[in-house]
C-alpha cells in the first residue's frame, strides 16, 4: 500500500504539468486565417463555414490602447473564441498585437467592430480631448460563404 501511495503524488503531477505549460498563458494556438485592420479602417473578410480566423489589429498598452469587442458578430455567421495578444519584444513598452479570433459558421454576412478606447482605463469611454481624438474603431465585414 505504500509503494501505491508514493506513485500516487508522481503520477498527478505528470498528468498536470502538460496542462500548466501549454499555450504559455494563451487560450488558443491557431489563429488561423489573420486579417490586419486599423483605426479607421473597413476591411472586407471572406472566409468559409468552419474555418478559423482572426481579426489583428496593433496595439500597445503601455502607451494606452486597450482594444475591445465592441460588437459582437451575429453568432449564426461568425462565433468569438478569444482575444489573445502577442508582444513584439521582451522590453518594457513594446508594442504588439491584438487578435480576436473566430470561427465560420453559416453563410451569411455581419460586421466586427473592435474599439481602441486610447487612455480610457476603467472607465471604457474617452474622458479627455486627446482621449476621443486617439480612440477609435476597426471595422470589419465578414462574409462566410461556401
Amino acid at each position: 500500500m505504500r509503494a501505491t501511495a508514493a506513485v500516487l503524488p508522481a503520477l498527478l503531477m505528470a498528468l498536470v504539468a502538460p496542462l500548466t505549460a501549454c499555450g504559455a498563458g494563451s487560450a488558443v494556438s491557431d489563429y488561423g486565417k489573420v486579417i490586419k485592420g486599423s483605426k479607421g479602417a473597413t476591411v472586407q473578410v471572406r472566409v468559409r463555414p468552419g474555418q478559423r480566423f482572426s481579426l489583428a489589429v496593433p496595439d500597445n498598452p503601455s502607451v494606452g490602447d486597450s482594444w475591445e469587442l465592441a460588437e459582437v458578430p451575429d453568432a449564426k455567421v461568425a462565433s468569438f473564441i478569444s482575444k489573445e495578444r502577442e508582444s513584439e519584444g521582451d522590453a518594457p513598452g513594446s508594442g504588439g498585437t491584438s487578435y480576436f479570433v473566430f470561427n465560420g459558421k453559416r453563410p451569411g454576412t455581419t460586421e466586427v467592430r473592435l474599439f481602441d478606447c486610447w487612455r480610457c482605463g476603467q472607465a471604457r469611454t474617452p474622458s479627455t480631448e486627446d482621449s476621443r481624438q486617439q480612440s477609435g474603431e476597426a471595422i470589419f465585414a465578414v462574409t462566410v460563404a461556401e
